[in-house]
């Protein structure tokens, strides 16, 4: 094959990676608002339907991920095209997993089906979907137009969503002191406070990937620095 058309596969490879990704991320925050609406709705069909869904994002993920590494074996790329396709491997892990915490939400829905939530336990769990969807698109969008600005400005973005479930779990335990909520439901509602903040925190390692892809730097390069000048440092002492 001349190396044209060679090159030329090769970015059409990469573009099918980048729409594939696209399309999980589509799905992924679907499922933030799907979950969303089970739990609050009660709606235990619902509930069910994402949780059976989640195994075509699991097939989804896979077949990404499979692709990057057939590229990386077979067109040793370098260079940005190099940071591309590991950005991509680690952003399918990090929407992988905040659907895999929507699925944990419906379970949760499940346990919670006969509780009464307090308005403001329900306003908050709204307040939090939505905020966990905000982040999530705009985690695909730095993905998408190579944005690191965007990508950088995730971790503060995602204060909010922090700011909330802190919150969140107050009225849970302010709900359970007035015994309107019993033990086993306030702890359930913790926990889906946790996912809904994890979420978010995926949100944010997309934004680092996206850095990362775009000027080959990430936040842990700061930390190896630190940790290779204490080593100079040290050595220096003993010398």
């Amino acid at each position: 094959m001349p190396f044209t058309e060679h090159r030329l596969e090769f970015h059409e490879s990469l573009e099918a990676i980048r729409q594939d990704v696209v399309r999980l991320g589509a799905l992924t925050t679907e499922a933030i608002g799907r979950g969303t609406a089970a739990l609050l709705d009660k709606d235990l069909q619902a509930a069910q339907s994402l949780i059976d869904d989640d195994d075509f994002l699991d097939a989804l993920s896979l077949q990404i991920e499979d692709d990057c590494y057939k590229l990386l074996a077979l067109q040793n790329p370098i260079a940005g095209d190099l940071r591309f396709i590991i950005c991509s491997i680690r952003c399918v892990n990090e929407l992988e997993r905040s659907a895999d915490l929507m699925v944990n939400v419906c379970k949760a829905a499940r346990r919670l089906y006969d509780v009464d939530l307090d308005p403001r336990v329900r306003g908050l769990i709204q307040s939090m979907g939505d905020e966990a969807t905000r982040l999530t698109k705009a985690a695909i969008d730095a993905y998408v137009d190579s944005d690191a600005a965007l990508g950088a400005a995730l971790d503060d973005m995602d204060s909010r969503l922090d700011d909330l479930q802190v919150k969140f779990v107050e009225a849970t335990l302010t709900s359970h002191q007035a015994e309107q909520t019993d033990l086993r439901s306030a702890v359930q509602l913790a926990l889906i406070g946790r996912y809904y903040e994890r979420i978010g925190d995926h949100a944010v390692n997309i934004g680092e990937r996206v850095c990362f892809m775009v000027s080959g730097w990430l936040p842990e390069h700061t930390g190896a620095a630190r940790l290779e000048l204490r080593k100079r440092n040290l050595a220096g002492d003993e010398g």
